[in-house]
């Protein structure tokens, strides 16, 4: 009998070192988890880096580790730990789930497990955070700057009185460092002060108060006297109660639900910026904070905390002196609340086909005529707002206009009380103009306010209209400050504020409609899930606070001038004529409502199976209809965003849009079979139904009316053609005698042109003589100039021989005066005749030299003259 073999498994390679030698991380490959803990015992913060070697993660991580490493290894203890070795204590001890896990550890408290980007500057700036998690605060301009950020503050008081820690410090810190450990992205930040003095301008007195700074709402005090004063309940605390006014994502990559749960919550403000949080100083990061303040500063007084608003907005333009003395004006002038009972009112349509609205804002104001006493209206009363609208309707013609360029506000006195009158501010909106309105042009240009004729001509500041153009009626008030400055509390479509790094997650904002050829990463995005719209912020405004103002007023307005961006499919590029045209999110009006043709439409999708079937069925439609009347076309819906109207929840969908009746397009019945001959059917059937149709009296007047106006078109085109064709006429005449007066030109030019030739020619050749003439009176200077130094040096030898003759005169003379006077006279006289003798022959032969040199020099000048 056989017996079964074994089974024979080869054992595991033993492991290797994951880092290098000279790293400053240990490499404990073989899992040495017992190892790990003894070095962390030696060591302050510590960093575990859990990996497994075969991860790409991992080994993307693992350099990012060792560049921080390299600037903190004298700080921080970097322990990498191979979790993968079935044989080490790290696999047999931890169960991970992913890899790389990152943990540290601040002595004894821990692990802090990092969750964020394995990026070297996200880690290194956790890793601090670590190591220092309450930030000293010593005097009260660090205390502005610590509770003016973005981010929330936590400050604690505590007088280092007593040794080592005055009580309940240790508590506080430990509580610092289990935030850190319930949210890794660290958006709380500690602080500690230790003046009394500092502590007084958050209303700290007492030694361990905790402060809890908010900008929008009331900060707060910790409840000891409620709550236990442990870590883990001011940590709690101050999550629960911490307020977010922007809030960064930083998605991991993997499959989550991050994005999706916040955009859930409603419409999201993307901003996408290259962040470095390394860096001390962020001046983008700043203005995008003072516009979040302001969007959520619900309560102006902030009567009980004036340091704090003082420290929100120190620097925000909204508290300028100017700017507050014409609010005080403003509310002496308006003696109402500072919100007063407004209503929105739309008059219906001028024409049935038309999209165009007068948009009304009816407002109960209080007049500014003689008044007993001050009225005080604390609340918005009903049967004002009815007897309002009741007064507007009996008027409304007033403000029927098709379209008006201006806001028109008109004031109607109460039925109630002679101290009342309703106003009313109404403007013209078209949606088809909605592009138009959103230029740079008509958002920076305040537009035009018409006071209607019968009513009362008041001071605009008297009428309050929508907030959207309440920057139009006041001019006193900074419009920035005015419009952004609590717009999320007086509006429906509050925005909620997100931060992503563009370093990091560019890839979200092509998505959204960023361009990748851009080289600043910078990018706003206003996503409305409930709406299923975007709206994108021209990439051509740099990302500055009142471009963000702007284009968040813009998305809070009843009618938002904003247009929807739409998925567009780059792929898609077709330049040859194709039997099927494929239709994209930029040709789909095109193609569809604008062509004068019959239009069949396939709404399909690439992993629909069933839809690449019926491509062989539309090739034969589109071949058996004549091309002249019919377009059959497809769009790829995973692909293009299409206008809500058109939108599909199944696949395929077909629609057929008929010709002059593009608004009454039909879907093809889901309960017949998609095939050639239903579809021909289906096509002649709703293509007929227009001439099927019995006309009417009326509808024969009307299209008279139309073929009359069509042909009165029709006219005045010809006659502009005809004065385009005399004036063409007239400049081809004209044309033609400036070609040929150009003609004559070249003709002289040319004969220019040959004589200045000839003359250059005549030029070149004195040229070439003046230079031959040159370089021989040159040759001959060079010549004489030899000559003169000869001379020179002629002249010089006899001038020292000269010296030299007179020396020996007189020394000869000195020679006979010494003589002895009693020689015989006659002795002397021919001593002196024989000396004399000598020295006139000398004299002679040095006249001789003098007159030949003198000679050959005027015969040499007179050579040269003669030459020259």
């Amino acid at each position: 009998s056989c017996s079964r073999a074994k089974d024979v498994t080869m054992p595991a390679k033993l492991p290797v070192s994951f880092f290098s030698t000279r790293s400053p991380v240990v490499d404990l490959f073989r899992g040495q988890l017992d190892y790990a803990e003894q070095l962390r015992q030696d060591s302050e913060i510590a960093l575990y880096f859990f990996y497994a070697p075969w991860c790409g993660q991992s080994i993307a991580a693992r350099e990012e580790i060792e560049r921080v490493a390299s600037r903190l290894s004298d700080q921080v203890l970097f322990v990498a730990v191979n979790c993968w070795w079935n044989q080490g204590k790290c696999r047999k001890q931890k169960h991970f789930f992913y890899f790389p896990v990152i943990h540290l550890y601040h002595q004894s408290f821990g692990p802090i497990e990092y969750k964020g980007p394995m990026s070297a500057v996200y880690i290194e700036k956790f890793v601090r955070r670590v190591m220092t998690p309450l930030l000293y605060i010593s005097s009260r301009s660090k205390l502005l700057d610590f509770l003016s950020n973005y981010e929330p503050g936590v400050v604690g008081f505590f007088e280092f009185n007593a040794s080592p820690q005055p009580p309940g410090y240790l508590t506080f810190f430990t509580s610092a460092l289990h935030s850190l450990k319930k949210d890794y992205l660290g958006t709380i930040r500690f602080g500690v002060v230790t003046d009394k003095r500092v502590a007084e301008e958050i209303s700290l007195v007492h030694s361990g108060s905790v402060y809890l700074h908010r900008h929008a709402n009331t900060s707060l005090v910790y409840p000891k006297d409620i709550m236990n004063f442990t870590a883990e309940n001011i940590c709690k605390w101050a999550l629960e109660n911490r307020e977010m006014l922007i809030r960064w994502l930083r998605p991991h990559g993997g499959k989550s639900l991050l994005l999706n749960n916040e955009l859930k919550k409603g419409p999201a403000l993307l901003i996408f910026i290259p962040y470095n949080p390394l860096e001390e100083i962020h001046p983008l990061l700043d203005e995008i904070t003072k516009v979040a303040l302001e969007y959520h500063k619900c309560n102006k007084s902030q009567a009980a905390e004036p340091e704090l608003q003082h420290v929100g907005d120190s620097d925000s333009p909204a508290f300028d002196s100017s700017v507050a003395d014409a609010h005080l004006k403003f509310s002496e002038t308006f003696p109402i609340a500072k919100y007063p009972c407004c209503n929105t009112v739309v008059l219906p349509q001028w024409h049935s086909i038309s999209r165009t609205h007068n948009v009304c804002e009816l407002c109960v104001n209080q007049t500014l005529g003689v008044k007993p006493n001050k009225v005080h209206v604390p609340h918005c009363n009903f049967l004002e707002i009815e007897a309002a609208l009741d007064s507007f309707y009996l008027q409304e013609h007033t403000f029927f206009q098709v379209i008006s360029n201006t806001i028109e506000c008109s004031n109607f006195l109460s039925f109630y009380s002679p101290f009342s009158y309703y106003t009313a501010c109404c403007r013209t909106v078209n949606r088809h103009f909605l592009s138009f309105i959103s230029s740079e042009k008509t958002i920076f240009q305040t537009p035009k306010v018409a006071f209607s004729s019968h009513g009362k001509k008041d001071n605009i500041q008297f009428s309050i209209p929508h907030i959207e153009d309440r920057n139009c009626f006041i001019p006193d008030l900074n419009i920035s400050s005015l419009n952004i400055t609590g717009l999320s509390c007086r509006t429906n479509k509050t925005l909620n504020l997100y931060l992503l790094d563009s370093n990091l997650f560019w890839i979200y904002a092509e998505r959204l409609g960023a361009s990748r050829s851009t080289h600043l990463k910078e990018f706003a995005a206003i996503v409305d899930l409930k709406e299923e719209v975007h709206y994108v912020l021209d990439q051509n405004q740099s990302l500055v606070g009142p471009t963000l103002e702007n284009f968040i007023k813009n998305f809070s307005v009843l009618y938002s001038p904003l247009k929807r961006h739409l998925v567009d499919d780059p792929s898609v590029h077709f330049h040859e004529e194709r039997v099927v045209t494929e239709v994209t999110t930029n040709t789909f009006h095109e193609t569809v409502f604008l062509s004068a043709k019959n239009v069949l439409l396939l709404y399909y999708a690439q992993w629909c199976g069933f839809c690449a079937s019926l491509n062989h069925i539309f090739i034969q439609l589109a071949r058996l209809l004549p091309p002249n009347s019919f377009t059959v076309a497809r769009i790829d819906v995973t692909r293009n965003d299409l206008p809500w109207e058109f939108m599909t929840d199944r696949l395929p969908t077909i629609l057929f849009f008929p010709h002059q009746r593009k608004d009454q397009s039909v879907k093809f019945p889901e309960d017949f079979s998609v095939n050639l001959p239903n579809l021909l059917k289906f096509i002649l059937h709703h293509t007929s139904l227009s001439s099927s149709e019995p006309c009417t009296k009326e509808c024969l007047h009307k299209e008279s009316v139309l073929q009359q106006g069509h042909i009165s078109h029709l006219e005045r085109e010809i006659q502009k053609l005809r004065s385009e064709i005399s004036a063409l006429h007239q400049a081809h005449d004209q044309l033609e005698a400036q070609l040929s007066e150009a003609r004559r030109e070249e003709q002289r030019l040319q004969q220019q042109k040959h004589t200045l030739e000839k003359q250059h020619k005549t030029l070149q050749l004195h040229s070439d003589q003046l230079q031959a003439t040159y370089d021989q009176k040159n040759q001959e200077l060079l010549e004489m100039a030899e000559k003169l130094q000869e001379l020179a040096d002629a002249s010089e030898n006899l001038l020292k021989e000269n010296a030299l003759l007179r020396i020996l005169v007189a020394s000869r003379g000195g020679k006979l005066q010494s003589k002895d006077e009693i020689k015989e006279p006659l002795q002397s006289e021919q001593t002196l005749s024989e000396d004399d003798i000598s020295l006139s022959t000398a004299t002679a032969a040095l006249e001789e030299k003098r007159i030949d040199s003198i000679d050959a020099i005027e015969t040499d000048h007179s050579s040269g003259n003669r030459t020259e």
